[in-house]
């Protein structure tokens, strides 16, 4: 199994510390720097070149943790992005450009405990996925009208699951499903969305921003 190279950015010591002791005790996850600010983040991912950089949205200094991913991801488009979070309200989500390209994960920093959620949101990022926060998808609900809003509840609980970046047996799972059946909502679900044509991550991609673009947060 190949080790992943992770990157801890965040001004918080007990919380960068928390994290770095998280990640390390997990046998294919390497911390392999740590930065506090948004400059010296961008020098560490330079040296380091890591799989994955954990962002925090806000950071000291005068970049903040989008600006300082956006330079990570151009210098290195392949390299994961998870930014950390205190914030579940759509518009914060909204501020990413994952619409540009795929490899960012949006994660709440007290959903950081959660190995699984936290893992997930690493992998997926470093997969090209765009892997939302569970507390940020049940904040949004489709709007009337919308593409999102035309398909069935359980097309709508598929998506919701796909946009945490669950793939099909994580899907199945939760809701006791066959993988089989779950394939055959993802497949009717890409129809809907007209993504049929569209190859496997990218249409995961593709499907949960029309997913976020389609809704808005719950008052």
């Amino acid at each position: 199994m190949d080790t992943m190279r992770i990157v801890v950015v965040d001004d918080e010591d007990l919380f960068r510390e928390l994290l770095c002791h998280t990640l390390s005790a997990q046998q294919d996850l390497e911390v392999v720097g740590v930065a506090m600010d948004g400059e010296s983040a961008v020098d560490v991912a330079r040296e380091q070149k890591p799989d994955v950089v954990l962002m925090d949205i806000e950071l000291p200094g005068e970049m903040d943790g989008i600006e300082a991913a956006l330079k990570i991801k151009n210098a290195r488009p392949e390299t994961g992005i998870v930014i950390l979070s205190s914030h579940s309200e759509r518009r914060y989500v909204t501020s990413l450009p994952i619409d540009e390209i795929g490899g960012w994960a949006y994660l709440l920093k007290q959903t950081v405990p959660d190995l699984a959620t936290l893992t997930r949101a690493i992998h997926g990022s470093k997969a090209g996925m765009v892997v939302l926060d569970p507390a940020v998808v049940a904040n949004l609900r489709p709007r009337k009208g919308t593409a999102v809003a035309r398909l069935t509840p359980r097309h709508q609980e598929v998506l919701q699951l796909l946009a945490q970046g669950h793939n099909n047996a994580g899907i199945a799972k939760q809701l006791s499903l066959s993988e089989k059946s779950v394939e055959t909502y993802i497949n009717t679900i890409y129809q809907e969305l007209h993504l049929s044509n569209e190859p496997g991550i990218h249409a995961r991609v593709k499907a949960t921003l029309i997913y976020v673009e389609g809704s808005q947060g719950r008052r």
